[in-house]
């Protein structure tokens, strides 16, 4: 592997008897995400004997493993392999991810907190409405509840703070932002992060046929509308809100 970000990474650590986490960075990155995404889409294309769980975080791949079929060293060997075949910073994405556009009321009182947001941004609302409409995110993780995506990363304008006190709740299809990134919030839930975007988007249907609409790496735009176009998306699709979705090609 070359050139990495930072020189100690990526980091391999013991996690309790039956997991490894590989570490890519201590901080989110494009760059960081991109690699614990590619990285664990080429472990499960392996195949080892004994893995029985992948999955992601901003910057990691955490692995559960089997332990009388595999052991710590031997696990640890087959990723230091993997990990010298390329340089994961710049690696590709995994194919088949999704690129949603979703229709978004900014502010309003349905989410209150955007000239909050803004200000903390040094934006008007008009100028905060532009930057983060014409922002195209990536899943970076799925997380917190069953699945709501962590979303970015967003310019360093918006590495603003959480806020003091929790909101205590905020309907689902929620679009809140903190530190750089957005959350998608796919149930009702307290947060404290601030409420800027309302939009029509479940992205967990529980009952239903795929219950999680999003992968991580999938990528989203949230296109602004009035509240009366709004109104009117969820009426006609009470699931996604008007959301259109097409495959990232390759």
């Amino acid at each position: 592997m070359t050139g990495p970000a930072n020189p100690e990474f990526p980091v391999i650590r013991t996690i309790g008897l039956q997991g490894v986490l590989v570490t890519f960075s201590d901080v989110l990155s494009e760059r960081s995400n991109r690699a614990s995404l590619a990285f664990s889409e080429a472990v499960k294309s392996q195949n080892w004997s004994g893995i029985f769980e992948v999955s992601t975080s901003l910057a990691s791949v955490f692995l559960r493993f089997d332990t009388s079929q595999l052991r710590h060293e031997a696990l640890k060997d087959l990723l230091l392999d993997l990990l010298q075949t390329r340089d994961w910073f710049q690696a590709a994405l995994p194919a088949g991810r999704k690129f949603w556009q979703v229709p978004c009321v900014y502010g309003t009182e349905l989410a209150p907190q955007l000239a909050e947001a803004a200000d903390l941004a040094g934006m008007s609302e008009s100028q905060a409405i532009d930057n983060l409409s014409a922002a195209r995110v990536r899943a970076l993780t799925i997380g917190f509840a069953p699945g709501q995506p962590y979303l970015g990363p967003l310019g360093a304008e918006w590495d603003i703070p959480r806020l003091r006190e929790l909101t205590p709740r905020v309907p689902a299809g929620a679009l809140i932002v903190a530190i750089s990134q957005l959350v998608l919030f796919t149930t009702q839930a307290p947060t404290g992060w601030r409420h800027i975007g309302q939009t029509g988007f479940r992205g967990f249907q529980p009952g239903g046929k795929d219950p999680i609409a999003l992968r991580a790496g999938d990528e989203m735009q949230f296109m602004p509308v009035t509240q009366v176009e709004f109104a009117r998306l969820c009426e006609k699709d009470p699931y996604f809100g008007g959301a259109k979705c097409r495959e990232i090609p390759a």
